[in-house]
């Protein structure tokens, strides 16, 4: 039976391959992120309400989405995340991204070139005024420290959330993937394939190096706890996660954002 269910998600995967893909003049591609400004887009920033942009710390400059943070003196836990009003389900999201300049004063040793793409958020009005992070499956971006160490890139971390890998219910917070290490300040590109909770894939250049299925909202006390949160919205909401928003990351480090793109693969679903 697991074989089959191995051999089923492969098989769906390959159906959405760009020959598969209805044909259009950009191939059916949203830009998600407009090159301008920051239309389309919430915000919402630790201990702020709802696109309070905290010392315009998400800014369009030259075509380039930044987080960045040249008017702060000190961090101060101001976890920001951006996000994208529309839900999605079933999708491939590409994302270009690099790692700038030095951490932010007073972020943590971890988070530095640390940053993500959040996928199947909750929405951004949902997040109590002092909660860090959104529940949500996020695509954890990692830059090397050009000191000769691994440090994989598009790995899984999981505020909130579970998942399951080869059959087995994973309960890490984060997960490697098997990527590269990818030092300085590079451009690097991301190419995520989301299908409901049935598949999530995170590929760089054409190559698979992470794979999961079954997500969920379901956590124990403690990630509640961890992740501040000050309302009944992960209570209410336990169980499959089929769905949600996207949102991009700010944890300390300096990152920008030149591209982030949607293939939509269904009709639009509310979460």
């Amino acid at each position: 039976m697991k074989n089959l269910l191995t051999l089923s998600s492969v098989l769906l995967a390959l159906c959405f391959l760009p020959a598969c893909q209805p044909k259009s003049a950009n191939g059916g591609w949203i830009q998600l992120f407009n090159g301008k400004d920051l239309a389309g887009w919430d915000i919402k920033i630790t201990g702020h309400n709802l696109n309070d942009n905290y010392l315009n710390t998400f800014r369009v400059e030259n075509g380039v989405l930044k987080c960045a943070y040249d008017r702060y003196q000190n961090f101060e836990d101001k976890f920001g995340h951006i996000y994208y009003k529309t839900p999605y389900s079933h999708y491939r999201l590409r994302v270009e991204y690099r790692f700038t300049g030095n951490q932010t004063p007073g972020g943590a040793e971890w988070n530095v070139r640390n940053s993500g793409v959040m996928l199947h958020s909750q929405p951004a009005s949902s997040l109590s005024k002092n909660q860090t992070f959104p529940v949500s499956l996020e695509m954890q971006m990692l830059g090397g420290l050009s000191d000769g160490k691994e440090r994989t890139t598009a790995n899984l971390c999981t505020p909130g959330t579970r998942c399951e890998m080869g059959g087995q219910l994973r309960t890490d917070h984060c997960i490697n993937s098997t990527s590269k290490t990818y030092d300085g300040d590079q451009w690097v590109t991301v190419e995520m394939l989301v299908l409901g909770d049935s598949l999530v894939q995170h590929s760089i250049d054409g190559k698979v190096v992470f794979e999961y299925n079954k997500p969920t909202v379901d956590d124990d006390e403690r990630m509640i706890t961890y992740l501040n949160m000050e309302n009944d919205w992960f209570e209410k909401h336990r169980g499959p996660l089929k769905s949600g928003y996207i949102a991009l990351q700010a944890e300390s480090h300096p990152v920008e954002f030149r591209k982030v793109e949607l293939l939509d693969l269904s009709k639009k679903v509310k979460p």
